[in-house]
């Protein structure tokens, strides 16, 4: 990749940026940056009901326990214990120590390495795993992906049963606490798995050929507006509401377009292109009370990683291939090669 900077396509199924539309069957579609930033901060709009908490230590019980599926009366005092969590990992030794891990793979490593399955996957999560105070982060990194793909609601039974083990396993290797607090700094875990492993697919796939002298953690913060691992997030309304000079009805359903309006055209001049350091930032990462806790950590978790494999690794060649998902885009696998 050389200057001027490259025009970075939009997914396939990206729509373009304009007032919102409804569906009749699936509820409303927003697009622009200042609809979703509103959206994301207006409080009759909250996040989907998840159902009953299941019993202690099961995917039910963890899903009604988050501040992620929280309602607004219990968010802010769940969504602290991750806060809290949060406020003792400093981000540059998260770096360091995930570029450390991301080099010992690779020199262990073959003619190939699979971003994927051997580092987006397993160096952020053992690493934040170990300093959540884990026993054997190693064994974290396959429980957390099966929590995690059965996360959100709406899965088949078989992936819920396999959750139900793994959370099993974590809260065997996790450290002894108050329940909810548990819960809240797993989640940690679970939000992280998809979401940084996407932005580490994504990094490798457009900076592995990027000029030497340009940090990894200022050009992911432009690939994670071109190319987002979270595409969209859902809210519902409980209260009329009007967004874009739409008037959404209570209990409508509101899918928030993170790709589309991070290519906002009102908001991001030449917005296909990829700039480093442009002023306005990605929504990915949510803005106002539910905005991620966690972004200078996730973003220093892949840096480390895109450190290790700029200095490393090439692209190979041939097409990416995404996992089917309706808000996440994290490829199946993804190929390097040693320089």
């Amino acid at each position: 990749m050389t200057h001027p900077w490259p025009v970075v396509d939009p997914a396939p199924d990206t729509p373009p940026c304009g007032a919102p539309t409804r569906d009749p069957g699936t509820g409303w579609s927003v697009t622009r940056y200042a609809d979703v930033r509103a959206a994301l901060t207006d409080p009759a709009l909250t996040v989907p009901a998840v159902g009953p908490a299941g019993p202690p230590g099961t995917l039910a019980w963890l899903r009604a326990t988050v501040s992620r599926f929280s309602g607004p009366d219990q968010h802010r005092a769940r969504r602290a214990y991750g806060v809290a969590a949060l406020a003792d990992l400093d981000p540059d030794g998260l770096r360091a120590e995930a570029a450390s891990a991301t080099a010992a793979i690779l020199d262990r490593a073959g003619n190939a390495v699979d971003v994927i399955g051997s580092l987006a996957r397993r160096v952020p999560v053992e690493v934040l795993a170990g300093r959540l105070g884990l026993d054997r982060p190693e064994l974290a990194g396959p429980a957390v992906a099966d929590v995690a793909a059965a996360y959100h609601p709406g899965v088949a039974a078989d992936l819920v049963h396999r959750a139900d083990a793994a959370l099993a396993d974590l809260l065997a290797l996790s450290p002894a606490g108050e329940p909810e607090r548990t819960a809240n700094r797993l989640g940690l875990l679970v939000q992280a798995c998809d979401a940084t492993a996407g932005l580490i697919a994504a990094g490798a796939r457009h900076l592995l050929d990027t000029p030497a002298g340009h940090d990894s953690a200022d050009l992911l913060a432009e690939v994670f507006r071109l190319d987002p691992p979270v595409r969209g997030t859902r809210r519902v309304a409980v209260a009329p509401t009007n967004l874009g000079g739409r008037d959404v009805a209570a209990g409508e359903a509101v899918l928030l377009r993170f790709d589309a309006a991070n290519r906002d055209p009102a908001v991001f001049g030449d917005p296909d292109r990829f700039v480093p350091g442009r002023p306005d930032g990605a929504l990915t990462f949510g803005a106002g009370p539910r905005g991620c806790p966690g972004e200078r950590h996730a973003l220093a978790l892949a840096a480390g990683v895109l450190d290790v494999l700029r200095g490393r690794c090439r692209p190979a060649p041939g097409p990416v291939r995404y996992a089917p998902h309706p808000t996440l885009r994290v490829p199946t696998s993804l190929e390097v090669r040693p320089r």
